[in-house]
């Protein structure tokens, strides 16, 4: 009986740890409730943001990974922002994910983040996001950034990025 227990435990523990089936359910939960329609008669725009899931230190055969933390501000304190694409293109130009399956609102000085994980170097030290948004003629540019940071030992690491407008 004790045996089974142990196994029992065990098993139970393995299947807790497997990785999720759905890479980006922690982004779309993000995002729930804020899904809208964007109304027409809006500015569109598209910002460029650079980003890096490892630097390299050294030379070029030593690199540190690095989590990755994405701001989308609203800046205007009057004016909504609808987001419609935040695609995640790697070192090669070759979009990864795109992280709005649908149009997203942010209120007034609203904020949305997320994280890409320091295990996770697909986007390469060359990787960046394209945002796709719209918003009244008379509101603010949103702002976009990253936060880059690693820590190990008693080295820590980080530094951040702002997007660029680009149409």
């Amino acid at each position: 009986m004790k045996h089974l227990f142990i196994l029992l435990c065990c098993s139970l523990f393995i299947i807790a740890c497997q990785p999720s089936a759905k890479p980006d359910a922690k982004a779309q939960t993000l995002f729930k409730g804020k899904l809208s329609e964007i109304p027409s008669g809006l500015e569109q725009g598209q910002s460029y943001l650079s980003v890096y899931s490892h630097i390299y230190s050294k030379s070029q055969e030593r690199s540190e990974d690095l989590s990755i933390t994405i701001s989308l501000r609203n800046t205007d304190p009057d004016h909504s922002l609808y987001l419609s694409k935040a695609e995640y293109y790697n070192t090669h130009g070759e979009a990864i994910k795109n992280y709005l399956d649908q149009s997203v609102k942010l209120e007034p000085l609203e904020t949305l983040e997320w994280v890409i994980d320091q295990k996770d170097r697909s986007g390469g030290s060359g990787a960046n996001f394209l945002f796709h948004w719209a918003q009244d003629s008379l509101a603010s540019d949103p702002l976009f950034e990253a936060v880059m940071i690693s820590t190990s030992g008693q080295q820590g690491l980080s530094f951040h990025t702002t997007a660029k407008r680009i149409r």
